[in-house]
């Protein structure tokens, strides 16, 4: 019987752990467990604020969301850490628009 194909999307890592947690934990297979795991250990946002720190990142800095979801599954500290997720990218990004960059991910960052 073939499968349906399902549609792929790009989470955060805190999204994920949202989703994971609200099918409980009893009913999980173990690769959902260990997927679990490692977010609830990795996540370093609220799920909400993680949705639209990606909005945001995409609106004012016009990113692709992949790298607007690697940047809040990171959480990178300062201007070399956001220039190397967006290295990879099509063109070169100014110095003051990372650090605009930061200072978003600074406002939406866990205070421990």
């Amino acid at each position: 019987m073939p499968s349906t194909p399902s549609k792929e999307r790009v989470l955060t890592v805190a999204q994920v752990k949202k989703m994971l947690e609200s099918l409980g934990e009893e009913k999980l297979d173990q690769l959902q467990r260990r997927s679990l795991d490692y977010a609830s250990k990795f996540s370093r946002i609220d799920p909400k604020k993680a949705e639209t720190l990606v909005e945001n990142l995409m609106e004012q800095f016009e990113l692709e969301k992949e790298e607007a979801v690697q940047l809040v599954n990171c959480m990178p500290e300062s201007i070399e850490e956001v220039r190397v997720f967006l290295a990879g990218g099509r063109k070169i990004v100014e110095t003051s628009k990372l650090q605009e960059i930061l200072s978003l991910l600074d406002e939406y960052r866990k205070k421990e």
